[in-house]
C-alpha cells in the first residue's frame, strides 16, 4: 500500500500544511506516458538544481487515462536561466515571459517559471516569479493544478484537486468575483473541460458564467479565433458548441453561426466535423482546417445554381458568406478559399484556389519558414549523429524501460 505525505511550510513558529503528496502507488501517472523530450528537459533542469514538473492539462489527461496532446513544464528557473541551459530555447511573451523549446516535427514544449500571486498591474508587469505554492494557487481550475515530478514519481496537490477527480467536479481556484471578468476566456474553457471530461461544473461556476458572459465581447479576435479553432479540432465540437450556446457564450464567439444552432442540419454538420477530426487523429493523417470549415458551413452557404454568376463571382460570393458566418474569427484567407472550393464542389461547381492562397498554404507546411530559431533547432537535430545507447538513471524509482535516446539527448551527448 502507498502512503500519502503532507508538505508543510514554516509560518512564524508554526508549520502549515500546503500540499498533499501522492506516491506512485496512489496515482496512475507513469513516465512511459510522457513525451521523452519533456522528460529530457526536466532532467536537465533538475541536474542544474532547479525544481521542474509536468503540469496542467497533461497531468489531467493522464489521470483520466488519455493521451495528452501537449506537455507543459513549470520550473523554479527564470526564463533567462532556462534559455541559457537549452540550445533550442526561445523566450516569448510580454506581460509574462515564457520559454518555448523547439523540436523536430513542429513540436514545442512550453516551460513556465513559477508565478507569484503578487503582480504590478499598474505598470503592466506580470514577470514577478514566485514559489510552487504560489504558482499552484494561480491555476484556473482545480483539475489543472496538479504537479507531477518524473524524477521520483510524486504527484503534488496544493488545492485538493485529486478529490475533485473522484467527485467528477470542476471547481474554480480563482475567486469567482473577478476570475471571469479578469479573463473571460476562462468561461469557454470551463464549459469545454466539462464536456471533454464528463465532469459537472459547480453551481457557483455556472452562476458566474451566466453573470459574466457579456465580458467575452472585450476579448480580442485573435484569442477568440484560437479558442474556436481548438474546439473545432477537439473532436467534441458537436457537444461543446451546444453547451456554449446554452450558457449564452457562443453568441459572442460566433454571433452569426449561433443563430443556426437549433437546426438539425447544423447539429449534423458538427457531428460530421467530429467524425472527420477523430478519424484523422486515429489514422495519423493531417487535419486540414479548410476541410473542417467546409464541413461546418456546408449547409449554411447559399449559392443560386441558376443565378447566372460566373465562376469567379460564385467564388467571391461563397468567400463573403463564409467570412460573415465565422466572424469575428480571422483564419488565414487561403484556408477560407480552400474551404469555399470544397463547398462549391458540393454544389456541383468547379473552382480553383487562387495561386497566392496555395503558395501561402505550401509555405506554412514547409518546416522552418515561420520561425527561424525553430528551424535552426530542427536542422541541428536532424544532423545529429546516432550515438551508442547508454543507460540514464532518472531519479530513485524504478523506471519504465526507455526506447532509443531522443534527438535532444543525442545532441547533449
Amino acid at each position: 500500500m502507498g502512503m500519502m505525505y503532507t508538505r508543510y511550510k514554516q509560518e512564524g513558529a508554526k508549520e502549515v500544511p500546503v500540499a498533499s503528496i501522492y506516491s506512485l502507488k496512489e496515482h496512475n501517472v507513469r513516465n512511459s506516458q510522457i513525451d521523452k523530450d519533456a522528460l529530457w528537459a526536466i532532467r536537465k533542469l533538475h541536474a542544474q538544481g532547479y525544481e521542474a514538473y509536468i503540469v496542467g492539462g497533461a497531468v489531467r489527461d493522464m489521470i483520466l487515462g488519455r493521451k495528452p496532446k501537449d506537455f507543459d513544464v513549470a520550473t523554479s528557473a527564470s526564463p533567462r536561466q532556462v534559455q541559457k541551459m537549452f540550445w533550442n530555447a526561445r523566450i516569448i511573451g510580454r506581460r509574462f515571459r515564457i520559454v518555448h523549446l523547439y523540436f523536430n516535427h513542429d513540436k514545442i514544449i512550453e516551460v513556465t517559471t513559477f508565478r507569484s500571486d503578487e503582480e504590478n498591474f499598474e505598470e503592466g508587469n506580470n514577470n514577478i516569479f514566485g514559489t510552487i505554492e504560489q504558482d499552484a494557487k494561480r491555476r484556473d481550475f482545480s483539475i489543472n493544478s496538479l504537479y507531477y515530478n518524473p524524477q521520483n514519481g510524486q504527484l503534488l496537490d496544493f488545492n485538493s484537486a485529486l478529490p475533485d477527480f473522484k467527485k467528477k467536479v470542476i471547481r474554480s481556484l480563482i475567486p469567482l468575483s473577478y476570475s471571469f471578468s479578469e479573463d473571460p476566456v476562462r468561461m469557454i474553457r470551463a464549459v469545454k473541460y466539462s464536456v471533454t471530461t464528463g465532469f459537472r461544473l459547480k453551481w457557483d461556476v455556472k452562476r458566474a458564467i451566466k453573470r459574466n458572459a457579456h465580458h467575452l465581447s472585450s476579448v480580442s479576435t485573435s484569442r477568440l479565433t484560437e479558442e474556436v479553432s481548438k474546439i473545432m479540432l477537439s473532436g467534441h465540437c458537436a457537444e461543446i458548441f451546444p453547451e456554449l450556446d446554452k450558457y449564452k457564450l457562443l453568441v459572442y464567439m460566433l454571433p452569426c453561426f449561433s443563430l443556426y444552432m437549433d437546426y438539425d442540419v447544423v447539429r449534423n454538420d458538427l457531428k460530421a466535423v467530429d467524425s472527420y477530426v477523430n478519424a484523422n487523429k486515429e489514422s495519423g493523417s493531417p487535419i486540414e482546417k479548410s476541410e473542417v470549415l467546409a464541413k461546418l458551413l456546408m449547409h449554411l452557404v447559399i449559392i443560386d445554381k441558376n443565378g447566372g454568376l460566373s465562376p469567379e463571382e460564385r467564388a467571391k460570393e461563397a468567400f463573403r458568406q463564409v467570412k460573415v458566418l465565422i466572424s469575428p474569427m480571422t483564419p488565414p484567407n487561403y484556408e477560407i478559399e480552400r474551404a469555399c472550393v470544397i463547398i462549391l464542389a458540393g454544389f456541383g461547381f468547379k473552382a480553383k484556389t487562387q495561386r497566392k492562397a496555395l503558395a501561402a498554404s505550401v509555405a506554412r507546411k514547409k518546416p522552418g519558414l515561420s520561425l527561424g530559431r525553430k528551424s535552426a533547432a530542427s536542422e541541428e537535430l536532424s544532423k545529429t549523429k546516432k550515438v551508442q545507447k547508454k543507460s540514464v538513471k532518472v531519479g530513485n524509482i524504478p523506471q519504465e524501460k526507455e526506447d532509443a535516446r531522443t534527438l535532444a539527448e543525442s545532441h547533449d551527448f
